[in-house]
């Protein structure tokens, strides 16, 4: 942010899941953005982060994405018992959240068992975009945020799923045991409840929290 050009802030990105593992094995972060709410409050309830930080910030969407311009996304699900796909990317729901939600969607539509030996795993849903980018799988289903992002616009094709094929992916911010003791972190948080945030968070796609 322009009004602390002077600090020197250090960006990870990955799963959830291995986050909050590391975190928890004391790993220095002071500012935990998870895209489930569940991570953090586990955070939360082992003292390991600041009850009074934890902020809902946005829910994200789910997306089919192809890179195949002969396969019709927008068919939905039905594409994926097509002979031509061999592979369907997903990030690993064992500590991904949006690869939690991509097997609750497939569940859902009664498509998971069926499908099963296709599935290739991502370690986190950067990873898997990667996958249906390179070819190395032939759909993927991947954040909606991740294709809005400038470096993603106008490639391949894809197929937003409807809000209530997957449980809420509420994702939520908290501030560490380190970070609560941060000037910095704590307007960090300040500005992810501000309503420029919120403009962000609209415009890559996320649904925003109620009021």
């Amino acid at each position: 942010m322009e009004d602390h050009a002077g600090a020197d802030l250090k960006v990870s990105t990955g799963s959830s899941g291995n986050f909050f593992t590391q975190i928890s094995q004391g790993a220095p972060f002071d500012v935990f953005l998870s895209a489930d709410i569940q991570y953090p409050q586990k955070l939360v309830d082992n003292k390991l982060a600041d009850k009074n930080s934890l902020t809902p910030y946005a829910a994200g969407r789910l997306a089919l994405w192809t890179m195949n311009d002969k396969l019709d996304v927008n068919q939905g699900f039905v594409i994926l018992k097509d002979a031509a796909v061999t592979r369907i990317a997903i990030a690993n729901p064992e500590h991904a959240p949006y690869g939690k939600a991509a097997q609750a969607a497939l569940e859902k539509a009664g498509l998971w068992n069926e499908i099963q030996k296709k599935i290739v795993l991502g370690e986190n849903i950067a990873q898997t975009a990667q996958y249906v980018e390179t070819g190395n799988a032939e759909v993927g289903l991947v954040a909606w945020s991740l294709l809005k992002a400038p470096a993603m616009q106008g490639k391949g094709s894809s197929w937003l799923l409807p809000i209530d094929a997957f449980p809420k992916l509420e994702q939520a911010a908290v501030l560490t045991n380190q970070g609560a003791h941060s000037a910095l972190a704590k307007q960090y948080l300040v500005f992810l409840r501000s309503d420029e945030a919120k403009t962000i968070f609209a415009r890559y796609g996320f649904v925003l929290p109620k009021p």
